[in-house]
């Protein structure tokens, strides 16, 4: 027994030896993959149980996604570029693997069991395994995981989050490249714009610099937000209401609501006074002739008379105990 017992012991170390030099090679195989890949390495459930068993003297950081578009993940496509990014610069900065970081992404269509196994609902997911042996070493083998929650989509905090839980190790930084298409892209707009403007010049400032223009554009925006436009879009009110007759109602009652067509019909009273008092002001006094002038006063003296009128009207709908009114409604 006591023979059996000094055997054992005496091969613990030789045990322990073998056990590091096949993490040692499995590190060395991933790591030529990534190299040669430039990023990460693709993973199965067979792949990625090899690489993240124990013991373990590198780390491993494994992006669990979901890429075909049946499965509908946006977040998904939208990340794999950043990561691929990442994991090739990270890889080329530490060429000589001194880091001890292997980089795998694990598809769905390739890692069911995987997912079945981690209890996975959702993608991405972004687990990072710590070296179990080392100077650097975790036991016990529970990974950190990145939460994509927040909707990142992004490098950067994928870089940060390593760069924290992997503090001992070379952090090779992460620098985006120059997007040369979009520089030639905004480049030509602007030489474009800058030529359509000098071409179109002559023709566009004299428009621009249209008193009337500008006039009737100020009217239109007063006319639009004084009737309740924003009111509209704030409350969601609806178009119209019952009155509990059977019958349409198109005022509400109170200061409180409002219907979409009142605020349309309320405009409109607005837009007919408004312009029968330009009229008046402006288009009247340079009437030549006398006699239409003095019909044209009574013809839009009547017709701010209705509108006021009306306008009242609605307004003791609106406040049923208002005591005014004003001929003919």
């Amino acid at each position: 027994m006591k023979l059996l017992q000094l055997a054992t012991a005496a091969l613990l170390p030789f045990t322990a030896l073998a056990a590091k030099k096949a993490s040692t090679d499995r590190f060395a195989t991933y790591n030529s993959k990534q190299l040669s890949n430039a990023g990460p390495v693709k993973l199965d459930d067979k792949a990625y149980n090899e690489l993240t068993k124990t013991p373990r003297d590198y780390s491993v950081a494994v992006l669990l996604t979901a890429l075909e578009a049946r499965f509908g993940c946006n977040l998904c496509n939208e990340f794999q570029p950043d990561w691929e990014l990442l994991a090739k610069q990270w890889t080329k900065g530490d060429k000589k693997g001194e880091g001890r970081l292997v980089f795998g992404t694990l598809d769905f269509t390739d890692g069911k069991a995987t997912f079945q196994s981690l209890m996975l609902q959702t993608a991405p997911v972004l687990l990072l395994f710590p070296p179990t042996t080392g100077p650097n070493a975790k036991p016990d083998n529970i990974p950190h995981r990145f939460d994509f929650s927040s909707g990142t989509n992004t490098a950067e905090p994928i870089h940060a989050f390593l760069t924290r839980h992997l503090p001992s190790i070379p952090h090779p930084p992460f620098t985006r490249p120059i997007n040369y298409l979009r520089i030639a892209l905004i480049t030509t707009a602007l030489i474009g714009g800058i030529t359509f403007l000098t071409v179109a010049a002559p023709f566009i400032l004299p428009i621009i610099q249209n008193r009337n223009l500008w006039a009737a554009i100020s009217l239109i925006a007063v006319l639009l937000f004084t009737s309740g436009h924003m009111f509209n879009h704030i409350r969601k009110v609806p178009y119209v209401g019952g009155d509990g007759k059977g019958q349409i109602s198109y005022f509400a009652g109170g200061f409180q609501n409002q219907f979409g067509l009142e605020t349309q019909i309320v405009a409109a009273m607005y837009g007919i006074l408004s312009f029968a008092t330009i009229s008046l002001a402006l288009k009247v006094p340079r009437m030549t002739d006398a006699r239409n002038q003095q019909i044209a006063v009574f013809v839009w003296g009547a017709v701010i008379l209705g509108m006021y009128s009306f306008l009242l009207s609605v307004f003791r709908i609106k406040n049923g105990g208002y005591p005014f009114w004003l001929p003919p409604f």
